[in-house]
């Protein structure tokens, strides 16, 4: 399948188990069914859920040196989002926000969150993963995450960054339960909806921006008021589907015995969603907090 992040777009691992099927090739009867894994080594290898005709048991792919593992993952997303971390916590001591010229300090943000960016696209659209390009993109991603978590904090809603922290870390925990429980199953259906909900959803904010830039105030609405935090809702939601896509990603890597650089990918694909989950967590409680 394919997951939601841009990194991983071109480089879905081929499943069929059932339910998610993506870029899978029925194997014929008594051939092989390597053709759609690009880490085949095996006549298992599309297919880890083939059944063993003497045995009647799921075949697995064997263990080959230097495969990905679970591990692999979270070292690999410790680092990344501890990257990000540090780089917030510098850019929120080192980088105080001013209160009499604001428009520097989110002007610092936006330029941080622009090389962030261009960091990424240019990861997404290389062949192989660069762990370099991903930790370039976590730190100038923590700088922009720091500097707009000091200026909310600071002149909007006091105290609301540790609780859109402890909110994405209890999406992600959720998420992750449900998905090992199997309480979320990530199907062709599902996949399609989070897709053009995320389209939709970034179309509409794209849109909301540009009012807000020509025309001033809020824009729309939509990141403001009620509407705001039916948005700031949705975005979170998203966010969550997100992680299951991204849980899917990770399972299927394993189970096809992906290089193990593949798990900087991983990271950088689980980096970008927590940042999502984040961000709206910190618009929605602001709008909460305004509200009072």
């Amino acid at each position: 399948m394919r997951s939601s992040n841009p990194v991983f777009s071109r480089r879905g691992f081929s499943r069929d188990n059932g339910y998610a099927g993506f870029n899978a090739q029925q194997p014929q009867a008594g051939g092989p069914a390597a053709g759609t894994n690009p880490y085949a080594t095996n006549p298992y290898a599309t297919n880890p859920y083939a059944q063993d005709a003497q045995l009647g048991a799921p075949a697995q792919a064997p263990a080959r040196p230097g495969a990905m593992t679970i591990d692999d993952v979270v070292s690999r997303t410790a680092m990344t989002l501890g990257t990000v971390f540090v780089t917030a916590a510098l850019a929120w001591f080192l980088l105080p926000v001013d209160p009499e010229n604001l428009n520097k300090s989110y002007g610092i943000a936006i330029g941080a969150a622009l090389v962030a960016f261009v960091f990424a696209m240019i990861q997404s659209f290389k062949r192989k993963a660069s762990p370099a390009l991903i930790l370039l993109y976590a730190a100038f991603e923590g700088v922009f995450l720091g500097v707009i978590s000091n200026a909310v904090s600071t002149y909007l809603s006091p105290g609301v960054v540790p609780q859109a922290v402890l909110g994405t870390m209890a999406v992600f925990a959720g998420v992750l339960i449900a998905y090992k429980m199997r309480w979320i199953r990530v199907t062709r259906r599902f996949y399609g909806f989070v897709m053009a909900a995320a389209i939709g959803f970034v179309l509409l904010m794209a849109v909301n921006m540009l009012f807000a830039v020509f025309g001033g105030g809020d824009g729309l609405g939509f990141r403001s008021g009620g509407l705001g935090i039916l948005f700031g809702v949705i975005g979170i939601i998203l966010g969550a589907c997100f992680l299951a896509l991204d849980f899917k990603q990770v399972e299927d890597g394993i189970t096809y015995g992906a290089p193990r650089e593949e798990a900087w990918l991983a990271a950088f694909g689980l980096t970008m969603t927590l940042v999502w989950i984040y961000l709206e967590f910190l618009r929605l409680l602001s709008i909460l907090q305004g509200d009072d």
